[in-house]
């Protein structure tokens, strides 16, 4: 039933570690950090893609800044409650850790698939250049009844297809992990920098259920 459940989000990226790790929390006397991998993209940028990793897997208390790790496990989410409201954070929750030599070519390094479900209206729009893109957001199951909850944006005609799904339904997706900056407004006269991760997709099939 677990493992099962477990293939409908399935995530490996390789990647140069550029922080230390730093606590998150803790379950049933397992500690839980932090650690962010910049991940090379086919256009010669990079995400910088954070990972929660358990203590029991990996000497916490070093600095791995420079190397390379290789890891795969689920994209995740979980509310934090920041004052009055809740925000949504994601991170790579990481079931396999292992140190690799060289990188791999970068088509290989960055990939994820999701098997999910549709829980709001997917957002269709263009760009002024006139490229199409949707919003998604995806909600994976876990074991225990818990669920994930996945922003992905889709471009060209996966947006268009996707522009006429409906919540509720399933889906499948194929992409890549990312992260994007944008600026955000707090007052008048001041903004912050902020980063959100998603998963850009390549590739999305709509699942028709039997009912």
């Amino acid at each position: 039933m677990v493992d099962k459940v477990i293939e409908n989000n399935r995530v490996g990226i390789i990647g140069e570690i550029v922080s230390d790790f730093q606590f998150s929390h803790e379950v049933f006397g397992e500690g839980f950090y932090l650690v962010d991998v910049s991940v090379n993209r086919l256009s010669d940028s990079v995400d910088i893609i954070p990972l929660m990793v358990s203590e029991r897997l990996v000497d916490v208390t070093e600095s791995y800044i420079g190397k390379l790790v290789d890891a795969s496990g689920q994209f995740r989410s979980y509310n934090r409650h920041e004052g009055t409201r809740n925000k949504l954070i994601l991170s790579i929750f990481v079931r396999e850790w292992e140190f690799v030599d060289e990188n791999q070519e970068v088509g290989k390094t960055n990939q994820i698939f999701l098997d999910g479900f549709i829980c709001k209206p997917p957002i269709y729009r263009k760009t002024p250049l006139g490229r199409e893109i949707a919003d998604l957001l995806v909600a994976v199951n876990r074991p225990y009844g818990k669920s994930d909850y996945i922003p992905c944006i889709a471009w060209g005609r996966n947006a268009r297809f996707a522009s006429g799904f409906e919540v509720g339904g399933r889906v499948q997706l194929w992409g890549r992990v990312q992260s994007r900056e944008y600026m955000k407004k707090i007052s008048e006269d001041e903004v912050e920098k902020h980063v959100a991760y998603e998963v850009s997709v390549s590739k999305l099939e709509y699942v028709e259920q039997n009912i």
